[in-house]
Parts: C-alpha cells; sequence; structure tokens
C-alpha cells in the first residue's frame, strides 16, 4: 500500500532531509515561529490540500500546532527534484484564513 502524503512528509521532516525558501524563513520570523514550531505541526498536522496546478510540482498545505500545543501554523511545501522537501512558506494560522 502506497504511503500518505502526510507519513512521505512527515519522513523528510524526521530525517532533516528538508530546506526552507527565504521567504519561509522571512515568514517564520514575522510570525514569531520558530523551526521547531514548524517541525512539531507538520509531525502532528495533517495535509488540508493538495494543490496540483503549480508547474513547479504539486504542493502540500499542511496545518498542525506548534511546540506549545496551541498556535496553529500552516506550511506549504512540495518534494523537490533532488529528493528534499522545500518549505516555501510557513504562516500563523488565524480564524480570517480558517
Amino acid at each position: 500500500m502506497p504511503r500518505s502524503d502526510i507519513d512521505r512528509i512527515r519522513e523528510k521532516i524526521r530525517l532533516r532531509q528538508y530546506d526552507m525558501s527565504a521567504h519561509a524563513m522571512e515568514e517564520m520570523a514575522e510570525d514569531m515561529l520558530t523551526i521547531l514550531d514548524v517541525e512539531e505541526a507538520v509531525l502532528t498536522g495533517q495535509v488540508i490540500r493538495v494543490e496540483k496546478d503549480d508547474p513547479r510540482g504539486t504542493k502540500y498545505i499542511v496545518v498542525g500546532t506548534g511546540l506549545d500545543q496551541q498556535t496553529p501554523v500552516g506550511i506549504v511545501g512540495r518534494f523537490a527534484s533532488n529528493g528534499r522537501y522545500l518549505i516555501i512558506t510557513v504562516y500563523e494560522v488565524t480564524e480570517a484564513q480558517g
């Protein structure tokens, strides 16, 4: 049975086989999130949407909670051609984004 998308993404996070774009780093800092918040959100979250219309590859939108187990964190990423997972952007989920 093929592994689920979230299982594949989690494996890349656990193995530290991921990269973050400069944009993701900026957004993470702007929302006062840390890399540990991002990792925790992926490891405890779920894929809420898959976008297949980008010519650069399928994007996965994951939402989970940060290290404090309260802050909702969204992560947008894709599997890169080098086999690593690229985190494109990170954000604190607000009710308006719901």
